[in-house]
């Protein structure tokens, strides 16, 4: 018996998409490696902490979020998976204000 399954995009895979996307296409010059989403940014040499400076402006003009200082830390910054995660709590902490 088949089911049916929802194959749209949820935001959160939206999100991951974009972020790879810009990633892959700064940092990578535009040669996806193959590279995990959940791979460290820093430790793999993918990025380094001035390119971080770079996905946080990309973030802040692409997502319509604010980061503080406070939030440059490994667990929001760290891999594509972490980044899209910490978009998605910002975003939903924006909203609720």
């Amino acid at each position: 018996m088949l089911t049916a399954t929802n194959t749209e995009p949820t935001i959160v895979s939206v999100v991951t998409q974009q972020i790879r996307a810009f990633i892959v296409e700064n940092f990578l010059l535009g040669k996806d490696s193959g590279f995990n989403n959940a791979e460290s940014l820093l430790e793999s040499g993918i990025i380094d902490s001035t390119g971080i400076m770079h996905v946080v402006a990309f973030l802040e003009e692409s997502f319509g979020i604010a980061i503080d200082d406070d939030d440059l830390i490994a667990d929001n910054l760290d891999s594509v998976e972490r980044i899209a995660g910490f978009v998605e709590r910002k975003r939903t902490l924006k909203d609720a204000a």
